[in-house]
C-alpha cells in the first residue's frame, strides 16, 4: 500500500520490524504531494517513534495471527487471558492492552493479535454490558431527551448516560466511542 493509506490501528512493517500505528495525520501542503505523519510503536521493543510517509512511498502491512481469548483475572501488573480452544493461558502487560483495561470483565472474550507468537494487540468486543456503580440520583419524570449525567461503571470507566439511569443498572457500552447505547435486557 502507499504511505497515504496508513490509518491508526494498522500494523505495518517499518525498518524491518512490526509497528502499530498509534496516530495518523494526513496532510497536503499547497501544491505538493500528500503525506501521512504517523506515530508508531515498535511491537517487539515497545519504543515509540514518528515518521512522515510520502504518498509515493510503499509500505508493507504486517501479517498478524488473531485468536479469540477469554479474560480471566488480573495478577499484579499483568492480565491473564485463556485461549478458548485449547485452554492455554497468556499473560499480558497493560502496555499491550493499551487503553482496553476499562473493558476487562471476567469471562469476556477479546480478539488478541499475535506476531511471532507474542501478543501485540487486544481488540475488545464492539459492545460490552457493564453495571453502573455510581451516578447522580434518578430525577422524577426524566426522559431520554433530558440532560445527560456522568456515571461510573464497575471497571472505573466514566461515561455519560441519560438522566433516568440509576446506580445498579446494567447498560450496554460501545467500546470504540465509550458511549452509552441502551439499558441491558434483564
Amino acid at each position: 500500500m502507499t504511505g497515504t493509506q496508513i490509518r491508526a490501528g494498522m500494523t505495518i512493517i517499518y525498518k524491518d520490524m512490526p509497528h502499530k500505528v498509534l496516530t495518523a495525520k494526513h496532510g497536503t501542503p499547497g501544491n505538493k504531494r500528500g503525506f501521512v505523519q504517523a506515530k508508531l510503536r515498535n511491537l517487539e521493543t515497545g519504543l515509540s517513534c514518528e515518521n512522515k510517509f510520502r504518498s509515493d512511498e510503499k509500505v508493507e502491512r504486517a501479517i498478524l495471527n488473531q485468536k479469540e481469548m477469554q479474560y480471566l483475572y488480573e495478577s499484579g501488573a499483568d492480565y491473564v487471558f485463556m485461549d478458548t480452544d485449547n485452554y492455554e493461558q497468556v499473560t499480558m502487560t497493560a502496555e499491550v492492552l493499551e487503553g482496553t483495561t476499562q473493558y476487562l470483565l471476567p469471562d469476556v472474550v477479546f480478539s488478541i493479535e499475535f506476531h511471532n507468537d507474542n501478543p501485540v494487540a487486544v481488540i475488545p468486543p464492539k459492545v460490552v454490558e457493564m453495571t453502573i456503580t455510581e451516578t447522580a440520583p434518578n430525577m422524577k419524570g426524566a426522559t431520554a431527551t433530558a440532560s445527560p449525567k456522568p456515571a461510573t461503571l464497575e471497571t472505573g470507566l466514566v461515561i455519560t448516560v441519560p438522566a433516568f439511569i440509576e446506580t445498579g443498572d446494567k447498560i450496554r457500552v460501545d467500546t470504540e466511542t465509550d458511549a452509552y447505547i441502551e439499558r441491558a435486557k434483564s
